[in-house]
């Protein structure tokens, strides 16, 4: 029997295919008939009864459908549904009911763990190594702590889109207005790197969601989102949010905290000052820590005086520059995505030795002394770190004295 359905089912994509829409329909509702629990076929129907126009078996088809994916734990794919729904009939009022039960049932429904790739990572980590902290968050993270009108008022704002294979549903480097979450399909991340060499650093599917930067601040989008195959998405754009949080300030809370944590998860993962936190810990600290852009040119630390806080690099470089008594300068490495700085003159409370500067645009994570003291220094595998980088500090400053330039990769200030 089995293999009988499948049958039908590649005839059917095949007519499909082939502009045959009255012939596809018969042959996904043998399948959808003999098999209920094939929710995909069951959303094959819907899709031919929308083209064929019979907008009203297509409206009861796609709520039925809703309320499948919905059972076994799909959300995002329900709420896809009552989009469509909405689309054909906007007055749909039993759909603005089915959204609000939708929510109550997700309370109840154990969710389907997910891993999320934050967009701004440089290399391409393996699902099955992502950290803890990140592992552990709800299936739909930013839909995780809202009450329920706000929940509904969310949904009811969302777009669904659809984006064909080789499509650009963001660009590197432009402005950002909106985030998305993927309900079908796959798409590749995509980095220029320098040299202008674009490559791919991450992969992501069906739950995730990327680009709430946008939603939280004026900074360009830091990476290309292409699908990689037909793709479905559903959009939230700034002003929309901009709206919930009107009703609701928690909207707002949510979507910073969980754009922090994601971000500092992704730049202490590969970070060794970081490595001894603790999940828990990384999640406390993520929440101290302020997200902001800066212009090529900036100073943000300067030798001789006191550094106010601990920064994380994002996106983009900083220039770093030693001074010497004689008012000759020495440049350290440049920084880069994932570098800290500003960390060792923080610890010991002595001026900074060095400056740095903005080289480009960068986006950057910064965490004040107080919340440094609090979060990262009490904790003592950070500051063993710390006393083997101020360790390191003394040597390299040494050299610089003695005329030598500092190791490649040593550039802490």
């Amino acid at each position: 029997m089995a293999g009988n359905l499948r049958e039908h089912k590649d005839n059917a994509a095949h007519l499909f295919a082939s502009g045959r829409l009255e012939e596809a329909l018969t042959e996904y509702q043998l399948v959808a008939n003999a098999a209920p629990e094939d929710l995909a076929s069951r959303q094959k129907v819907a899709e031919l009864l929308q083209r064929l126009n019979r907008k009203q078996e297509a409206i009861e088809t796609y709520a039925s459908v809703a309320d499948g994916w919905a059972r076994q734990g799909w959300l995002l794919r329900a709420i896809a549904m009552c989009k469509v729904i909405l689309q054909l009939d906007p007055r749909h009022g039993r759909t603005q009911q089915r959204l609000a039960e939708l929510y109550a049932r997700r309370l109840e429904t154990p969710a389907r763990v997910i891993h999320t790739v934050p967009v701004a990572v440089a290399p391409e980590p393996s699902r099955a190594a992502q950290p803890a902290a990140l592992a552990a968050l709800p299936r739909i993270p930013i839909f995780s702590q809202l009450g329920q009108e706000s929940f509904v008022a969310l949904l009811e704002g969302l777009e669904l889109k659809t984006f064909e294979a080789g499509a650009a549903i963001v660009t590197e480097g432009e402005p950002g207005t909106s985030m998305f979450a993927i309900v079908e399909g796959r798409v590749d991340v995509v980095r220029q790197l320098e040299g202008s060499q674009r490559r791919k650093v991450a992969a992501m599917g069906e739950g995730d969601f990327f680009g709430e930067m946008a939603l939280l601040s004026k900074s360009p989008r830091l990476a290309s989102v292409v699908a990689a195959e037909r793709t479905v998405v559903l959009e939230l754009t700034r002003a929309m949010v901009a709206r919930l949080i009107q009703r609701d300030a928690s909207v707002g809370r949510v979507l910073r905290s969980f754009h922090q944590e994601r971000l500092l998860a992704n730049v202490m993962r590969g970070n060794k000052l970081f490595a001894t936190l603790t999940p828990k810990q990384r999640e406390a600290a993520a929440r101290a820590f302020q997200l902001e852009t800066q212009p090529a040119g900036r100073t943000m630390l300067v030798q001789g005086q006191p550094g106010e806080a601990l920064y994380l690099v994002l996106r983009g470089r900083c220039r770093v520059t030693h001074r010497h008594p004689d008012g000759q300068e020495s440049q350290y490495p440049v920084l880069r995505e994932g570098d800290v700085f500003g960390e060792l003159s923080m610890m010991l409370g002595l001026p900074a030795t060095a400056t740095v500067r903005t080289d480009s645009p960068c986006t950057l994570l910064r965490l004040d002394r107080e919340s440094f003291e609090k979060h990262i220094l009490v904790q003592p595998g950070v500051r063993e770190a710390l006393s083997r980088l101020s360790t390191e500090r003394l040597q390299r400053t040494a050299l610089l004295v003695s005329g030598h330039e500092p190791l490649e990769g040593d550039s802490r200030v």
